[in-house]
């Protein structure tokens, strides 16, 4: 029988070189490329990236994608994301967070707890946001915060993001701690402001922490000294969620042989034994040793067909 090796687990063991998910916990004052460029350096130039920006005044989870862990950015961006946030009343600014100049103060002595609950709770569930004048949203192919620090306002569109839990942890005079899990493209800083809004007093983020990203969570996050200790002693690896982790939320289905060799040069195969699925399927493709070669759409209206949208493995796999 052909043998069959997992061209990334040997890469690993030759160079130390690491392909997946670490999950980090971005500090306070670090942009997400910030954090990026310093673990890039800190592994020697590797490709990485990251999934879903956090603001530079915001801590907590930061997906960091190394190697051909890259590849599967456009997937790990979809995933839903929890925080914790504190709301302060009765001052808007023009970021909408606590970095920005403040427009505006109104007193918010009439504004009762159970007020603030109820207005809360208007937010939850699916709901169209417009997006912030400083965010990396583009209009016309120009960045938002390019035009709001040129002193303008550009017409922005709603977009459709989703509240899926949204509750009231404390209240502390103007200060109110917020558990939110929501959609991708929801921005916390607006929520905040546009609770404000509701309640007639204006408001603005405070503080932000991110404390889950789809199944990767705060507990599990490594700081970038952290990180830098890890490599130091050769225990990165022990830290790293590989692709085929990061992904084992979509079905595998197992290809040998001629069909593995088509995986890996983008070819369509059949699969059959997949026809049972009801609409369109995002799959893992696994070789019989369990190495991840693609992810692929399964279309079970052509005959069970699935075609490959990322090879993940090189040709030198299979041997």
């Amino acid at each position: 029988m052909t043998k069959m090796v997992c061209a990334a687990d040997k890469i690993r063991q030759v160079t130390g070189v690491l392909d997946g998910v670490l999950i980090v916990n971005k500090e306070a004052g670090w942009t997400s490329h910030d954090v990026v460029a310093k673990v890039r350096g800190l592994l020697g130039g590797p490709k990485v990236g990251h999934a879903g920006t956090l603001d530079p005044a915001a801590t907590g989870v930061l997906p960091l994608l190394v190697g051909r862990a890259t590849r599967i950015a456009e997937y790990l961006v979809e995933w839903d994301k929890e925080y914790r946030a504190v709301l302060r009343l009765g001052e808007t600014t023009d970021t909408q967070d606590a970095t920005g100049a403040v427009l505006e103060r109104r007193d918010t002595g009439e504004v009762a707890d159970e007020q603030i609950r109820r207005t809360v709770e208007r937010f939850r569930g699916a709901q169209g946001q417009t997006p912030p004048m400083y965010s990396a949203v583009k209009v016309g192919g120009r960045p938002l915060y390019k035009a709001a620090r040129a002193g303008q306002t550009v017409q922005r569109d709603e977009r459709p993001i989703v509240i899926h839990a949204l509750e009231v942890v404390a209240i502390d005079g103007r200060d109110v701690t917020l558990d939110v899990v929501c959609s991708k493209g929801t921005y916390i800083r607006t929520l905040c402001a546009d609770i404000g809004q509701a309640l007639g007093v204006g408001a603005h983020l405070l503080t932000l922490e991110r404390r889950r990203v789809g199944p990767l969570t705060i507990e599990q996050a490594i700081t970038v000294d952290q990180i830098a200790t890890l490599i130091s002693i050769g225990t990165l690896k022990d830290r790293t969620i590989t692709l085929d982790q990061a992904l084992k939320g979509f079905p595998a289905v197992m290809v040998t042989g001629e069909r593995a060799r088509r995986v890996l040069h983008g070819a369509p195969i059949d699969a059959p034994d997949f026809a049972g699925l009801s609409g369109l399927a995002t799959v893992r493709l696994k070789d019989e040793s369990g190495c991840l070669l693609a992810i692929g759409t399964c279309e079970p209206r052509s005959g069970g067909a699935i075609r490959i949208q990322k090879v993940l493995a090189g040709h030198d796999t299979l041997h």
